[in-house]
């Protein structure tokens, strides 16, 4: 079968760009698409430090589409199939990845608007063996910190902590103790990529603050700049 041209849903976050990663590798990426929320609360879509999204194209030298959401249920599906429309026929995309790992709610509504659409939609993440995957984002080369956490037993060191091994080891011990998700997919915490293999320079961050409450906080980047390997 021939490589299809893709579009690549990016919200920042490890899942989607190391689903861009395995995407690559099989078919031509296109463009990332992204969807940003005038509402925090997104039903589908991720919020923290999404404005990072351009910076993290950039480094791929993908083209990007950006897109404003309502973040309102059910009229998010409207903002989404706009901008995979634009990306249709801007880039000429075949198809759309996702990085949903387990999501239900999230897959089928974005395969509902591949459809409307006549896009193939790809969820290459989907029910990925979770430790597999942690072990295989690290050993790929992506580099990853926490961006915001939203669950006991996160305290505010996790705010920046890049997901390394050791990091890895304390979130297994969490997944057993607490029942949290290993790979975050419960909302439990976020993640933002500053470099990945496919990346041509890496992301370097210059100045970011962060609140943290109750088991809930997000590190805000406010200033980041690209930075030759």
């Amino acid at each position: 079968m021939d490589s299809l041209r893709l579009g690549v849903l990016c919200s920042g976050g490890k899942d989607s760009l190391f689903a861009c990663y395995r995407a690559m590798q099989e078919d031509e990426v296109a463009c990332l698409v992204t969807l940003v929320p005038e509402n925090p609360e997104s039903y589908l879509f991720h919020t923290p430090n999404l404005h990072m999204v351009p910076l993290q194209a950039r480094a791929a030298g993908l083209p990007l589409v950006s897109e404003v959401t309502t973040g309102i249920e059910e009229k998010e599906i409207n903002d989404l199939s706009r901008a995979l429309a634009i990306a249709a026929e801007r880039h000429g995309i075949e198809g759309v990845v996702t990085g949903a790992l387990m999501s239900v709610y999230q897959s089928t509504r974005i395969q509902r608007v591949c459809h409307d659409l006549n896009l193939w939609c790809f969820n290459p993440l989907w029910y990925s063996d979770p430790g597999t995957y942690m072990e295989r984002l690290i050993t790929s080369g992506f580099r990853v910190i926490v961006s915001g956490v939203f669950s006991a037993p996160f305290d505010a060191s996790w705010l920046g902590r890049e997901l390394d091994r050791d990091a890895l080891s304390i979130l297994m011990q969490y997944a057993r103790d607490f029942r949290i998700t290993l790979t975050g997919e419960g909302g439990e915490y976020e993640t933002l990529v500053l470099d990945a293999p496919f990346f041509h320079r890496r992301i370097v961050i210059e100045e970011s603050e962060s609140w943290y409450r109750n088991h809930r906080g997000v590190l805000d980047v406010k200033r980041a700049r690209l930075e030759e390997r």
